[in-house]
Parts: structure tokens; C-alpha cells; sequence
């Protein structure tokens, strides 16, 4: 039975990071939105963040400064006083997310179902989801929508770009057909081989694409971009730290097709109805990857969870990663390779001109 019968006067979100999480999120709020356009949203969330989200309609952001630690807390509750919420969907199942709930006044603290929470969230809410099947994070999230009441079948995004950022994307691209690679993880050990995304690069070249590269300005992503592009025997744009994330989304929706491992520019271009080519070893894809792109992933993690588990993926935890430095290199060349020409292939009648 759904928790409102009607809609409620407030909600408030509680997802503080990461970019590809609150890419996911966005469709489940979207969605509560559309059911319920009367209900007053607040959503909480993270610096980088909310350049993302700071301009979606209809919703009163709350920047978290994490860097701020205990103040920074504080200063979200200060901006909260006098506020009570209908509910509050926990949607960061992690402590330091729980401890900033602490200071939210809500009637109902709904979070996780017990199969999939963790980090002692139960002790900060008084409903819980009830227990899933659901596979994919952003079928998690959207489990909060149904139990408000919200019908959900397939997601949907509306990411507001203004003239500025849609024109940067345009003057970069072109009327070239693109690949954008963005090829830095969160973590080193979950980038593919520098070597095999420049010869990647030179194929994607040989087959008439214009390749660009993608990232934040962190030094260790700046300095991949630099690697690769000395690996290349064709040029490319390099364009690592020199968006905004706005620009970056923009980008990637003026894209062909976009090769990424477990990275939030992989959902940002799921967004923008991209398609995507992941790159994954450590985390199961059909829990994190690219959620309109699962049938295009090159995947090494079914071969490593046997490995280390020795229990095939479909048996093991939800959740449950692998580890190792090297887990990336067992992605070959030639399956990426043969990948993007499939997906050419495949997409060679549809309209890819998004101007």
C-alpha cells in the first residue's frame, strides 16, 4: 500500500554525491515531480553536485559542504529551520548522509529496504523500502517513488542547458560525428590501459569519428589525458578540466557514442540519451553501468567475481565488488573495438544530429 494517497505538501531528498547517483536520482525526483507537481521538493546534496542540479525546476537545492565537516552540517540545518517535511527520502546510504539527517525534521524518514541498506542507516529512519529484487542503483531509487505512491516504469531526464553551454558544446563538435572517451575512474585501478584507449582512439578515427577526450581538471585526470594523447598516431581534442559540468553534459549530448569506465560522465550521457560503452572490472555493470547501455558494456567482472567467489555474479551479494590493480587490462582492444562497429552499425539510420 502506498504511503500517501495523496499528494504531499513537502519532500525532501537526501542524496549527497556522486555524479552518477544523482544522475539516477534526477529521474526518480522527475518523476515525483510529474505525478505530483504541487508537492514542494528540497533536495540536499554536494558542492560539484549542484552545479548539476542547483537549476532543475521546481526544486529548492541545499548545498552540503562536506569539506566543512560538523559546520558544514550546521549550516544545512540553519538553512532548514522552521522546515518539517511530509517525508524524507534517505537516499545516501551512508553515515555521514545519516548523521546530516539528524537535523532533518520529517514525519516519515523512509530508507533502504533491509536487503539493501547498510552502514547502520536503519537507526536513522522509521520506514524502510520494502525488500528487492532490483538489480540496477537506479532501480533501487526508484523503489522510493513507488512507495510514495509514484508509478514508475522507464526513466526520463530533463537537464535544463542554457544558449551558452549548448553553443560551447556545438562550436566543439561540430558537424563531425563524435566519440567522446572520459577516460578516468574514481580510482586509478578502474581506468582501462592508457595504450588501448589511444588505439582505440586511432579506430575510432579510421572509421570516420572525430575523438574527444573528457574529465575533471584533478591533476591524475589531466595527466591521463596527456598520456593518451601521446599514445595517438591521430590527433584528437583534448578537453580534460576545461568544462563546467553543465558544458561537459552538453558535450556529451552533442556526442555519437561515449566509451567510459565507472565514471559519472558515463550516466551524464545517459542523460542526454547518448549511448554509452562501458568499461567495467571491479563492480558489476548491471548494478552500476550505464542504465540505458547495459547491452553495450565490455565487462571483465563476471570472469573475476567466479574468480575471487567462486560464485557466479548473479549469486553473489548485491554489491559485492571485486579486487585487484590489473582487473581492468583483461577488457581487450579488439572487444571494445567491436563494440563501437556494432553499435555504428547499428545506429547508422538514426538521426544523430541534435542541433
Amino acid at each position: 500500500m502506498a504511503l500517501f494517497s495523496s499528494p504531499p505538501q513537502s519532500l525532501c531528498i537526501l542524496r549527497l554525491s556522486a555524479i552518477g547517483d544523482v544522475c539516477h536520482a534526477i529521474a526518480v525526483v522527475q518523476a515525483i515531480q510529474a505525478h505530483w507537481p504541487t508537492t514542494k521538493i528540497t533536495w540536499i546534496c554536494g558542492k560539484i553536485e549542484a552545479q548539476l542540479i542547483g537549476d532543475l525546476p521546481g526544486i529548492d537545492v541545499v548545498v552540503f559542504d562536506k569539506k566543512a565537516g560538523f559546520a558544514g552540517m550546521k549550516a544545512v540545518w540553519r538553512a532548514l529551520k522552521g522546515q518539517r517535511f511530509d517525508a524524507l527520502l534517505h537516499m545516501q546510504a551512508a553515515l555521514r548522509a545519516s548523521a546530516l539527517s539528524v537535523g532533518i525534521k520529517a514525519k516519515y524518514r523512509i530508507g533502504f529496504s533491509k536487503n539493501r541498506t547498510k552502514e547502520g542507516q536503519w537507526l536513522f529512519t522509521n520506514r524502510h523500502l520494502p525488500d528487492t529484487d532490483s538489480v540496477h542503483v537506479l532501480d533501487n531509487f526508484a523503489d522510493f517513488a513507488r512507495y510514495l505512491g509514484v508509478p514508475f516504469t522507464a526513466p526520463q531526464w530533463h537537464i535544463p542547458l542554457n544558449d551558452k553551454e549548448v553553443a560551447f558544446a556545438r562550436a566543439q563538435i561540430g558537424d563531425q560525428p563524435t566519440l567522446i572517451i572520459s577516460p578516468a575512474a574514481s580510482k586509478d585501478e578502474r581506468n582501462w590501459i592508457t595504450e588501448r584507449y589511444a588505439q582505440l582512439a586511432d579506430h575510432a578515427h579510421e572509421q570516420g569519428l572525430q575523438v574527444m577526450l573528457c574529465g575533471s581538471p584533478a591533476p591524475r585526470e589531466v595527466a591521463l589525458g596527456q598520456a593518451i594523447e601521446q599514445h595517438c598516431r591521430y590527433p584528437l581534442r583534448n578537453l580534460i578540466g576545461q568544462t563546467s559540468l553543465k558544458q561537459l553534459t552538453a558535450l556529451l549530448g552533442q556526442a555519437r557514442v561515449v566509451v567510459a569506465p565507472d565514471t559519472g560522465p558515463a550516466h551524464l550521457a545517459t542523460t542526454q540519451g547518448t549511448p554509452v560503452i562501458g568499461l567495467y572490472a571491479h563492480s558489476n555493470p548491471q548494478r552500476t553501468g550505464p542504465y540505458n547501455s547495459l547491452d553495450w558494456v565490455a565487462s571483465a567482472y563476471e570472469h573475476h567475481a567466479l574468480q575471487q567467489h567462486s560464485k557466479p555474479a548473479a549469486a553473489l551479494p548485491w554489491g559485492t565488488r571485486v579486487k585487484g590493480e590489473d582487473l581492468m587490462q583483461d577488457i581487450t582492444l579488439e572487444q571494445v573495438t567491436a563494440l563501437l562497429d556494432k553499435l555504428l552499425a547499428t545506429t547508422a539510420t538514426h538521426e544523430w544530429d541534435r542541433q
